[in-house]
């Protein structure tokens, strides 16, 4: 039985980025010893898009209300690239203290966990089942 995901993020700032989770962010962590911080992060589901490559990944957080979140990160100091309409949701990116970035996004489209699970724009989430 699967329990679980993990995320690694890479970083040329670990350090940094930790302390923007922990610090900025709010998640709980665990030490996994040594001050290597494991952070526990929202539900999460995974999307397969078609692309020419492999092993290419990318995370974004999910929100319900990308103004309401973009404010209350920005008096923190957070800071986010532009924000941009797309058929599946408002997107951003967060800049993370070691030069990275994570994205942000609202979506428009049924999500499979939280009060985005009623469904967008009067959408049921849909549950494929397995055969």
């Amino acid at each position: 039985m699967l329990t679980g995901a993990h995320v690694v993020i890479y970083s040329k700032d670990a350090e940094a980025d930790r302390a923007f989770f922990r610090d900025t962010l709010g998640f709980r962590s665990v030490d996994a010893g040594g001050g290597w911080l494991i952070f526990a992060i929202p539900p999460a589901e995974v999307a397969f898009h078609p692309h020419d490559q492999n092993n290419m990944h990318q995370m974004y957080f999910m929100c319900d209300d990308s103004k309401t979140q973009m404010a209350a990160l920005k008096k923190k100091g957070v800071r986010f690239r532009e924000i941009s309409e797309e058929r599946w949701g408002t997107r951003t990116t967060i800049s993370l203290p070691g030069g990275g970035e994570i994205g942000l996004y609202e979506p428009k489209h049924p999500v499979t966990f939280g009060k985005a699970s009623r469904g967008r724009r009067g959408s049921k989430a849909k549950r494929s089942k397995r055969r």
